[in-house]
């Protein structure tokens, strides 16, 4: 340990280097390093009479408890310390520690990097002349945003509660809901200017061993100044960086999380944002609901044929009009074309200009929607798509049936549990109806074969997306397509979970089931 009380504090000086034993040293080093900042606290204290001692106890406003640092440090230290009279200098440090901080969690730093990062986390550290080393004190404020119901995914039976900005409170959410020993947690520390906290989540026994270790190298390996959202993480971890399907899921529900856990696969939480991070995910992940598994499994299954019906439209709504207006006349009803080539009778533009006009019309009317004050978004974007789509009927410039379908669209895009998934749905409609426009419904098939054969060929942390319908695996059908009862979902995902497959060890021949 350097005692050295000859080093200068020039900018030679880095995070990595030892604390010094002159108090006033390592004060002058902090402030320089922190700028002085005026939102840097540091109180200088003596104690002691007879050998009078100096401490410094340095915190953050606004990121530290006031109250605490003042009843549970200052106050404590100021009215035992003095009373002692006979402390000798060498056993002073650990005389503090464990004497007279009644906080719940203390700990000694030797190193300038470990201290700015206690204090930038909300820690107080205290420091004393005389001793090459501090103490950290757990201090961090509790100021926080309540848990409130989620935003982003509507609850209809279920748990209301979804994460925060803190990390401490979403492991506890978690924790809630599994209270198990072996629900482990490993953190790390990403971003050489922002110093993000990311956790790591998982069931030690039931998680895929390979799989955590490779989470873990992943994170590692990631080499950036700041992390300000899970997104970030997202994109440095994920196994295909060229495909537009989200190999990641993501959640703000603690009882998804926690499902997810129990199936075998791995959590990431990060500090600063209510978004947790699931790997491996799956396709099917994306396309079900956590209410799915709280109502009975009939519904459950009707609502999941109607979810995959109202998807399959969304995405090829739109070019299945162009192509069969343009190319196959033949299969529509006499009735029915008559009517459409009638209403089309004014339109100056082929089927797909007009079918691409609606489509951009109606995103751009929903990313205003969205970037608009909440107040008047929903009404601008409401009264914006009735009076453009009336007026453009009326003005000739698309047809009436035109509109429908492209409402009918806007709807079953919203059918979406993950609004990851829609978005990737929302771009593909535009190529599958120049596709339509050029080859009918060859080139609507061709289209659809493409995006078939890129799903297949991708992989989130070695397992196949398209699991459990390619490879095809008979035993997780049971919760992929359909939903079967409860007493019948005794296997976990057999891609996901090499280990500890059967979810109830008080059930028999699972076999045999």
């Amino acid at each position: 340990m350097s005692t050295s009380n000859n080093i200068d504090t020039s900018p030679s000086h880095t995070m990595n280097d030892l604390l010094y034993t002159s108090l006033a040293k390592n004060l002058k080093i902090i402030q320089n390093s922190l700028g002085h900042s005026n939102d840097i606290i540091i109180r200088k204290i003596t104690i002691g009479e007879t050998e009078p001692h100096h401490l410094a106890i340095i915190s953050i406003d606004g990121l530290s408890d006031k109250t605490t640092i003042s009843d549970s440090v200052i106050d404590k230290l100021m009215a035992n310390i003095e009373e002692e009279q006979d402390i000798e200098i060498t056993t002073i440090n650990e005389y503090v520690r464990n004497s007279y901080l009644t906080v719940g969690d203390v700990k000694n730093i030797e190193h300038f990097k470990t201290l700015y990062q206690a204090i930038l986390n909300g820690e107080t550290v205290i420091l004393l002349d005389g001793f090459a080393e501090g103490i950290v004190t757990s201090t961090r404020s509790a100021k926080d945003r309540a848990v409130t119901e989620p935003s982003t995914e509507s609850v209809i039976r279920g748990p209301r509660e979804s994460f925060t900005e803190t990390l401490r409170t979403n492991t506890a959410l978690i924790r809630r809901k599994i209270k198990s020993p072996n629900l482990w947690i490993k953190s790390r520390i990403i971003g050489d200017v922002t110093q993000t906290d990311v956790a790591v989540m998982y069931i030690n026994g039931i998680a895929n061993d390979k799989i955590v270790a490779e989470v873990l190298a992943r994170l590692d390996r990631i080499n950036i100044d700041g992390i300000l959202e899970s997104g970030y993480i997202e994109d440095f971890i994920q196994d295909s960086k060229n495909t537009m399907f989200p190999t990641i899921y993501n959640s703000e529900r603690p009882d998804v999380i926690a499902g997810e856990l129990l199936d075998g696969k791995v959590a990431i939480l990060v500090d600063g944002t209510p978004f947790v991070l699931v790997v491996p995910a799956l396709f099917t992940s994306f396309l079900q609901s956590a209410e799915d598994y709280y109502q009975h499994w009939m519904i459950s299954s009707l609502i999941r044929i109607l979810r995959f019906f109202g998807i399959s439209l969304a995405l090829v709504a739109p070019s299945l009009y162009v192509a069969i207006t343009t190319f196959h006349q033949e299969m529509l009803p006499t009735p029915m074309l008559i009517s459409i080539a009638s209403q089309r009778e004014g339109v100056p533009f082929p089927a797909v200009v007009e079918a691409l006009i609606m489509e951009i019309a109606f995103e751009v009317l929903r990313e205003a929607g969205l970037r608009m004050p909440r107040t008047i978004g929903p009404a601008v974007s409401i009264v914006g798509t009735l009076v453009i789509g009336q007026a453009a009927v009326e003005a000739g410039i698309v047809s009436a049936v035109m509109v429908i379908i492209v409402a009918l669209t806007a709807i079953c895009s919203f059918l979406f549990p993950a609004y990851g998934l829609s978005n990737t749905i929302r771009v593909l409609r535009f190529p599958l109806m120049i596709c339509a426009a050029m080859f009918g419904l060859f080139g609507v098939m061709f289209g659809i074969m493409l995006i078939i054969l890129h799903l297949c060929s991708i992989r989130s942390f070695g397992v196949p997306y398209l699991s459990p319908f390619a490879p095809l695996v008979l035993k997780d059908q049971k919760d992929a397509f359909l939903l079967f009862p409860r007493r019948k979902l005794l296997t976990r995902p057999r891609l996901v979970n090499q280990k500890n497959i059967v979810r109830g060890h008080q059930y028999k021949d699972v076999k045999k089931r």
